[in-house]
């Protein structure tokens, strides 16, 4: 069968282009392509190295000034609370002093308020005393047809208050 017999000229003819083509791939692919690809990809991971470490350092650094701030910011809440303690303190002070002012004004005018008080107590019992001495002669007078003298009638009344 001439089929058969052609089979190995094909097949060597396609042997010898395939180790020509792989072979010329190679080369090109191998020593023309993959260098650069490798030494893209090296570039590549020594840029994300460098740009891994210097945003590390970067979070560092900001770290270190965070806690700075937040020492600084601590610092600065002391000093207003203790500013704010101070004024409160005054605040108080001063307050106490104004009430103490004010509470001098109550009770002096609490004196003098108890004073006149007493002093209308004691003219109203005086005023009462006069009209039961005068009611107490005019029911003597109007009933007993008896003339009482002022401090007769004054000493009867005073005897009755008191007693009751």
């Amino acid at each position: 069968m001439p089929q058969i017999d052609q089979m190995f000229e094909i097949w060597s003819s396609q042997l010898f282009w395939l180790v020509v083509i792989f072979g010329l791939v190679f080369f090109v692919v191998g020593k023309g392509m993959v260098p650069k690809v490798t030494s893209t990809v090296d570039a590549r991971d020594r840029q994300i190295a460098s740009d891994l470490a210097a945003a590390q350092a970067a979070r560092d650094a900001a770290d270190e000034q965070e806690e700075a701030w937040r020492t600084r910011e601590n610092a600065n809440r002391e000093s207003a609370q203790a500013i704010v303690g101070e004024a409160k303190a005054r605040a108080q002070a001063s307050t106490e002093a104004r009430l103490a002012t004010v509470q001098t004004g109550i009770d002096t005018r609490l004196e003098e308020a108890e004073a006149r008080i007493a002093a209308s107590r004691d003219a109203a019992a005086a005023e009462i005393e006069t009209v039961a001495v005068e009611a107490a002669q005019d029911i003597v007078r109007q009933f007993a047809r008896v003339t009482v003298s002022d401090a007769d009638a004054r000493t009867a009344v005073q005897e009755v208050m008191t007693r009751g």
